[in-house]
Order: C-alpha cells, then sequence, then structure tokens
C-alpha cells in the first residue's frame, strides 16, 4: 500500500470525534491500520469542530443543571460529565506535563516521567489549579454570554493544540503517539484549513465579544511564542501530553479573557 491509502471524505471528522471523545463512531472499523493513521493524521483539521461540539454538550448540561441547582454544582457537574465524555483526555495530559515539567531536569528525565502513569505532586497540584480556575472562571462569567464563551474556549482550545503540532515537530526518540502519528504531518496548510473550520465559531464568540476576543487571540499568541520555545529548549519538540497541556491552555486563556473584560 502507498504512502497515501484511499479513505473516503467523512473519515477524517469521524476520526477526530473518535479521537477527542468516547462517542460510539460507527463505520470506522474496516479501515486498515495504515488507513486510520493516515485518516488521523488528516483528522487534526477537524479537531476545533470536535472541541466546539463538546462545549455544546458541556453548556447544554451546565445550563439544564442550573436550572435546578447553584452555579456552582452545575458547573462541577458539566465538567464531570465532559471529562467522561472526553475520557479526561487533556485532563491526563495536563497532569503529566506538569509532573514531567516540574520534576525534569533535562530532556531525558522530562520524557521519561512524562511517560510515568503514576502522578506526583506537580501533576496533582497543577490538575487541580487548572481544573479549578476552569470552574471558577466558569462560575463568575455572566449568565448571556456563558454558553458562546464556553463553546468557544474549547474550540479554540483544540485549534491551540493544532497550532503546536505545526509549529513544533515532535521529539525525534518518540515512536508512536498522537505527537509522533499526527503531529508528524501537520503543517501550516492544516493549521490553516483547522482556521477556516473554526472561523465560524470563533467568528461568532468575536461578533459577541470583539475585546476580549482579541485579549485571547494576543494572549495565545504569546503563549505559542513561549510554549514553542520552552518545548524546544527542554524536549527539542513536543508529545502528546504537550498537546493537550496546549489545548487546556487555549481554553483557560478564552476564559481568562472574557472575565478580564466584561467582569463577573
Amino acid at each position: 500500500m502507498n504512502n497515501n491509502p484511499l479513505i473516503s471524505w467523512w473519515m477524517p471528522p469521524l476520526l477526530a470525534v473518535q479521537f477527542l471523545t468516547r462517542l460510539p463512531v460507527p463505520g470506522l472499523n474496516a479501515l486498515t491500520a495504515e488507513q486510520a493513521r493516515y485518516g488521523l493524521s488528516r483528522s487534526v483539521i477537524w479537531f476545533p469542530l470536535v472541541g466546539a461540539l463538546i462545549g455544546v454538550i458541556t453548556a447544554a448540561v451546565l445550563v439544564a443543571s442550573e436550572h435546578i441547582w447553584p452555579r456552582a454544582i452545575a458547573v462541577i457537574i458539566a465538567l464531570a460529565i465532559e471529562a467522561r465524555l472526553t475520557g479526561a483526555f487533556h485532563e491526563d495530559a495536563v497532569a503529566d506535563f506538569c509532573d514531567a515539567f516540574g520534576g525534569g531536569h533535562d530532556a531525558e528525565s522530562t520524557r521519561r516521567i512524562m511517560k510515568d502513569s503514576r502522578i506526583g505532586s506537580y501533576g496533582a497540584l497543577g490538575l487541580i489549579l487548572s481544573v479549578g480556575l476552569r470552574a471558577a472562571l466558569l462560575i463568575a462569567l455572566p449568565q448571556d454570554i456563558i454558553i458562546i464563551t464556553l463553546i468557544a474556549s474549547a474550540c479554540f482550545g483544540r485549534f491551540l493544540a493544532v497550532a503546536v503540532m505545526a509549529l513544533v515537530a515532535p521529539v525525534a526518540t518518540q515512536d508512536v503517539g498522537l505527537a509522533k502519528d499526527v503531529g508528524g504531518r501537520t503543517g501550516l496548510s492544516d493549521l490553516f484549513l483547522a482556521a477556516l473550520i473554526a472561523a465560524p465559531v470563533i467568528s461568532f464568540f468575536a461578533y459577541s465579544q470583539p475585546i476580549a476576543a482579541l485579549w485571547g487571540v494576543g494572549a495565545a499568541g504569546l503563549f505559542l511564542f513561549w510554549f514553542r520555545a520552552l518545548l524546544l529548549r527542554r524536549l527539542n519538540g513536543s508529545t502528546g501530553d504537550c498537546l493537550g497541556f496546549a489545548a487546556y491552555a487555549g481554553q483557560l486563556i478564552i476564559l481568562l479573557a472574557v472575565l478580564a473584560v466584561v467582569g463577573p
């Protein structure tokens, strides 16, 4: 089989759903390993749209729960449902990233800690603070913009992960995983297509909150500049956990920008 195995046009978006969520996706069992790997590399442009879908479900749970319980309880329920929906995909990456970059002293030790399934003090603290910050931001957001902000942040976070894939090659010693199988084939053209797919969601958010959108994009640009330099200095590349951390950071950046502009 050649390097570009034939796949149907609808397979990449379905593979993106399968990869980023625990939703059952029919029609993919017949793919060969090579087709699945190639299809997944083409699916990254759909990550922002899948992120928006996750945001829609989380927002729906939050709004429904808020009709029964106070906002703080509704937010916790929504985040718990989202974690089940995604398999706590990005939260696990946040913990691994914080452990590795907090406890690692060089590239080898950083990679070794990142591969360890156990969570250390850096990982536990990083996970608690990041999830707690996101919960606090959702609790503080004004009622009239919480839905669009939550959806936009979920979309933008996955777009930021695609940006890291396009800007930072996977670590050379990594044989398998998201960064190697997917990120290694992601280029600026994929980033452009991902931006086009994310544009309707982000544009609606920008129309609703133009100043916050500008703050968020600016902060994300600074984050990417710092994050790329950090990954190249500490790892000489990226890993799947680095991409997951970027996705979670992207969500927090949008939420922080909105609350900084509009206030609670």
